[in-house]
């Protein structure tokens, strides 16, 4: 596969608002890329995209949007892509989740992060895919975690939705680094961000595994360039998915429930 080249070429961020998503808009703006960013917190983006416009010089476009909603990615990627963009780079950052006993958590909020996690995420990618694939080039990085090796207790939906993420994640990598496409599933441990506020999984402090968020998106961008099909930043967190494959499945989850009851407060 050919050296991946990020300047002057344009990369879709989704979540971009804060967390990760900005992150990535920072790396990517630093390497010289343009971007398209979107989020559904539009004084966020605007105030990121003037800040980026003015410290690397690129180009940057907002566009609001609530994935959640039927057909917002198709809306989004058809925005990302006027006036002839071609999106070289498509960064599926936005997620949610929600902790709680999955039968007292709301239905309506699962089947957001349903959609938003896997449902945007997929149509996003099934948009990306045709142009990159006739171009010779491109790349996806889609945000898993370490949750996806494991079913988690009070974190049921949000664990499934991101096993989803992951296994989808490689399979597109095998279908299409022939035609010169990369595919990457990032899977980070805890990292400090606003998901923690939103999902209710607590503090980061004192985690095990924690990574900040440029370190996640350093490794996730370093993964990407050499091709591979997914990455876990930190070797503790590495560890710690390697013992989940060895272990009996119930076991297992018996183990994630007294993980999440001690550490996750």
């Amino acid at each position: 596969m050919k050296p991946w080249i990020w300047r002057d070429r344009w990369a879709l961020v989704t979540g971009a608002s804060s967390g990760l998503g900005r992150v990535f808009a920072e790396r990517l703006a630093e390497r010289g890329c343009h971007l398209v960013l979107t989020a559904r917190r539009v004084e966020r983006l605007d105030q990121l995209a003037s800040q980026l416009r003015d410290s690397c010089g690129v180009q940057v476009v907002v566009h609001p949007a609530d994935l959640s909603q039927e057909g917002e990615p198709a809306r989004l990627w058809s925005l990302a892509t006027e006036e002839g963009r071609q999106i070289h780079l498509l960064i599926n950052n936005a997620g949610l989740g929600a902790r709680g006993l999955f039968h007292e958590v709301e239905i309506q909020r699962h089947l957001e992060i349903l959609r938003v996690n896997c449902g945007a995420l997929t149509g996003l990618a099934h948009l990306a895919l045709p142009p990159m694939r006739a171009r010779g080039e491109g790349g996806i990085i889609n945000l898993a975690s370490i949750a996806a090796f494991q079913p988690v207790p009070t974190l049921a939906t949000y664990a499934a939705a991101k096993a989803y993420v992951l296994s989808l994640s490689e399979a597109l990598w095998i279908e299409n680094h022939n035609a010169g496409v990369r595919v990457l599933a990032l899977c980070p441990g805890r990292t400090p961000t606003e998901f923690q506020r939103v999902a209710g999984t607590g503090s980061t402090e004192g985690a095990f595994g924690l990574r900040s968020p440029e370190q996640v998106v350093d490794a996730g961008l370093s993964a990407f360039e050499q091709g591979a099909s997914s990455v876990v930043p930190g070797l503790e967190n590495r560890a710690a998915t390697w013992v989940t494959r060895i272990m009996p499945r119930s076991a297992l989850t018996r183990a994630m429930k007294t993980v999440v009851r001690k550490f996750w407060k």
